[in-house]
């Protein structure tokens, strides 16, 4: 007859199971080693560009092709270059590290640097040649040692790849996290080492969402291993507008304000062949909207554009007239009254930065202007 097992009192130490012998080949074994949470020293996240960019991490900056991103990361670029960048390195320029392929060094990169004013000596290309003198393109994971040494050679704080879909092994499907990661990780390894961002440019398909995460192509594990993803995107009202917002931000605050900025042109030289144009980013203050409402506008029909703007001109006015704020459920009933359905009061209440708040118990939802108290929230 077995014994019954003895029960173990609360005071007492497991005992440790019994383990099979280890049959793994010596040469093939791997030890593990616990750490105790309280061992491992905190760090307080240090950022390129404060809020936005965080040094020694993947960054991503999303867009649709033509939307202004490339414009908009080499305007970051060239602030570096000047210590103009708000974040760790302000008042400390510093070398930025540039692999593009899509568009020309002479045409384009190097006026776009120019017109942002970049410090052209702290930029520096990416050039790779083969053991056999040939020419080829940058590929990770295979061109990640060499690359980190180079990086440390100038000192860069910015590695900026444009686009980073095209700096992948060939051989790799960009829509299978797995082969995905192979070359992601270690460039996330890299950039920890070296303390430099790794910030990669990234199309979004043409879906319709409103979840700017979703929107960008390729596999999932893009947006999943990236601490931080920026996105561009055109105003619907206003076509010469564009709005940068946060997509993510794993190691801060993700209601940092969505920026404006608009693309004019600019002359930046003259050379035997004629004048050298270009565009340079203007920043415009901020955008009360969040990515997901721009998104969310930029897929509605011109009537329901026209319904949404509509009602929120009778919102914001509602609202006003009731001390900033109102139940949502006064808000329904009036609108009814005044012609304007209940989505499209929802979609005005989200382009115009009203915020929805739960009250009270049983729960009451209210509706408030920008900075309106409601009341205690529980």
């Amino acid at each position: 007859m077995t014994a019954a097992p003895r029960l173990v009192g609360p005071d007492e130490a497991v005992p440790p199971p019994d383990h099979p012998p280890d049959e793994t080949p010596a040469g093939h074994r791997r030890k593990l080693t616990l750490t105790a949470a309280s061992g491992v020293r905190l760090r307080a996240v240090r950022w390129l560009w404060d809020g936005r960019l965080p040094l020694g991490s993947l960054a991503l900056l999303g867009g649709r092709e033509g939307i202004g991103k490339s414009t908009a990361a080499y305007t970051l670029a060239a602030d570096l270059t000047r210590g103009q960048l708000d974040g760790h390195h302000k008042g400390n320029p510093r070398a930025v590290v540039v692999c593009a392929t899509e568009d020309s060094w002479g045409h384009t990169i190097a006026p776009r640097l120019l017109a942002a004013g970049a410090d052209l000596d702290q930029v520096f290309r990416v050039d790779v040649t083969t053991s056999e003198g040939i020419a080829g393109g940058l590929s990770l994971p295979a061109d990640v040692t060499a690359l980190e040494r180079e990086i440390r050679a100038v000192g860069a704080a910015l590695l900026l790849l444009d686009p980073l879909m095209s700096r992948l092994d060939a051989a790799l499907d960009t829509h299978k996290d797995s082969e995905v990661r192979q070359a992601l990780e270690p460039l996330t390894a890299l950039a920890d080492r070296t303390g430099a961002t790794v910030l990669g440019l990234i199309h979004v398909n043409k879906g319709r969402t409103s979840d700017p995460l979703s929107s960008l192509m390729g596999s999932r594990a893009f947006a999943a291993v990236a601490r931080s993803v920026l996105y561009v995107i055109a105003d619907q009202d206003d076509p010469g507008l564009r709005l940068l917002g946060l997509a993510k931000n794993n190691l801060g605050r993700g209601d940092l304000p969505t920026l404006r900025f608009r693309i004019e042109s600019a002359h930046v030289a003259d050379t035997p062949e004629g004048a050298v144009w270009t565009g340079r980013l203007t920043w415009s203050g901020e955008d009360p909207r969040s990515l997901a409402a721009v998104l969310e506008d930029s897929h509605d029909t011109s009537d329901n554009r026209t319904a949404t703007t509509d009602a929120g001109a009778w919102l914001l006015g509602y609202l006003a007239d009731n001390g900033g704020t109102a139940p949502s459920a006064d808000i329904k009933t009036a609108g009814a009254k005044n012609g304007h359905s209940y989505d499209a009061l929802k979609r005005a209440r989200t382009r115009n930065g009203i915020q929805s708040t739960n009250v009270g118990f049983p729960r009451s939802t209210y509706w408030s202007l920008p900075g309106t108290q409601t009341g205690d929230t529980p």
